[in-house]
């Protein structure tokens, strides 16, 4: 057996407001709309990856999930613009990425990163 795609599934009340955040925050498309569940992507299979954690790293909490992009400065900026929560500031840690975390609409904690 081979896992082909692991999905992070998100309960909300306001399903098309929290996808619009991810889609704005992410530049996401939306891949699927039924209503009730809205899946967005790129349009890419990324690789599969599951982390298990007791910490963040540097004494952060665990995030509620981690999204590596291209250019984590553009995102950072793109999150203070929409005038989201910030909770671990723009830092470039001693294991080899640039990060931030950013609280969504639901208060989960997104570890925004690149690798440097």
């Amino acid at each position: 057996m081979t896992v082909t795609r692991i999905v992070c599934n998100f309960a909300s009340a306001d399903v098309p407001g929290l996808a619009a955040f991810y889609s704005d925050l992410l530049n996401l498309n939306i891949l699927m709309d039924q209503g009730w569940i809205i899946t967005l992507g790129s349009g890419e299979l990324g690789p599969v990856q599951l982390s298990v954690a007791a910490q963040g790293g540097a004494g952060s909490p665990v995030p509620d999930i981690s999204v590596e992009v291209e250019n984590v400065d553009e995102v950072h900026d793109r999150a203070r613009a929409m005038g989201a929560t910030i909770t671990y500031p723009l830092t470039e840690e001693s294991w080899g990425v640039r990060r931030f975390f950013v609280a969504d609409p639901m208060g989960r904690e997104i570890n925004i990163l690149s690798h440097v």
